[in-house]
């Protein structure tokens, strides 16, 4: 799988892709992420990227030009079969759809800045639209690593033990994990409940499920 993404502060994504789950998938050569710098589009000596907004308000756009320049030449390279905007009016990153991305080759995300994009970008150049919580970031760049992670995380060989991503939570429909516990049994009080260590794998199973089934119902926003 090949991840472009577009920024103007590519420099953002060097922690989170240079560590754990990501770089791993980078070495197993399972996912080639290439991140531009949208500046390099920029219009002028000073390779400007932005402008104020048509009708007035705060806050400067994202003009269409330099994106379309930079996904021109990207799309001229390949086909991309989802060009994403993360925007916190988009709709909502899930983990179905991580497990959608995945069988696909080739993704291209935007990341917007400032107080967003011109709309003839989202209405031509964008085949969807992803908000990874209904909250205001500086821009899209962190949202990007989020999404990038949880597709990451699910490639074949990345994580040894695939077991353990059958059992994270959202990874079924209704599903949330129960809680877990390890050593040691007691610690300042506080014990493990007794039902997992009695060694009865249905009424462990039961317990397990009962507790799932009660923090799905729990959930909710803030």
């Amino acid at each position: 799988m090949r991840i472009d993404i577009v920024s103007i502060v590519p420099e953002i994504f060097h922690s989170p892709f240079s560590n754990s789950i990501i770089k791993r998938a980078i070495h197993k050569g399972v996912i080639d992420i290439h991140v531009h710098d949208l500046r390099k589009y920029g219009l002028g000596k000073r390779k400007n990227v932005d402008d104020y907004p048509y009708g007035g308000g705060s806050g400067m756009v994202i003009r269409i030009e330099p994106v379309y320049q930079c996904f021109s030449k990207l799309l001229s390279e390949r086909d991309y079969d989802e060009k994403i905007f993360m925007t916190p009016d988009g709709k909502l990153f899930s983990q179905k759809y991580a497990k959608y991305l995945i069988d696909k080759k080739n993704i291209l995300i935007l990341c917007g800045r400032y107080k967003g994009i011109d709309q003839r970008i989202r209405d031509h150049l964008i085949s969807k639209e992803i908000s990874i919580g209904n909250y205001i970031l500086s821009g899209g760049e962190l949202a990007a690593a989020v999404v990038v992670e949880s597709i990451a995380r699910l490639l074949p060989g990345v994580i040894q033990n695939q077991d353990s991503i059958l059992t994270d939570s959202f990874q079924r429909e209704s599903f949330i994990a129960p809680p877990i516990y390890t050593r040691p049994v007691i610690y300042k009080g506080w014990s493990v409940p007794k039902i997992l260590l009695s060694g009865h794998h249905k009424k462990i199973k039961d317990w397990l499920d009962q507790k799932s089934m009660q923090f799905f119902k729990q959930k909710s926003d803030f």
